[in-house]
């Protein structure tokens, strides 16, 4: 049973999530990640290495819902990269990434 005073990803918000972790992981640009689930806030943080910090936090707001939107991506440093209503929508700013020029 959920606990009712944490803030969860429910099975399709992971599903898209996974779904971009796992895109990066064959990419060779991510190799871990962590969940937590708070009061407040529940947050995916992705990382290179697992002794690092994170290097992106995708977090899940409800309170922002009726504002800027529920979801964000955050980058190492703490600056927002994006945030929205549309979870598959904020997360586009981290496959932007895997778009590189070939040498």
């Amino acid at each position: 049973m959920p606990d009712p005073d944490r803030v969860v990803f429910d099975r399709g918000e992971l599903g898209i999530i996974l779904t971009v972790y796992g895109r990066m992981v064959a990419a060779g640009e991510w190799r871990d990640y962590a969940m937590s689930f708070l009061r407040d806030v529940a947050v995916f943080s992705v990382f290179r290495r697992a002794t690092e910090h994170p290097l992106y936090r995708i977090e899940k707001r409800p309170r922002l819902r009726a504002a800027q939107g529920a979801y964000a991506v955050i980058g190492m440093d703490g600056r927002v990269l994006k945030r929205g209503h549309d979870l598959r929508a904020v997360l586009r700013v981290l496959e932007r990434k895997l778009i590189r020029p070939i040498d």
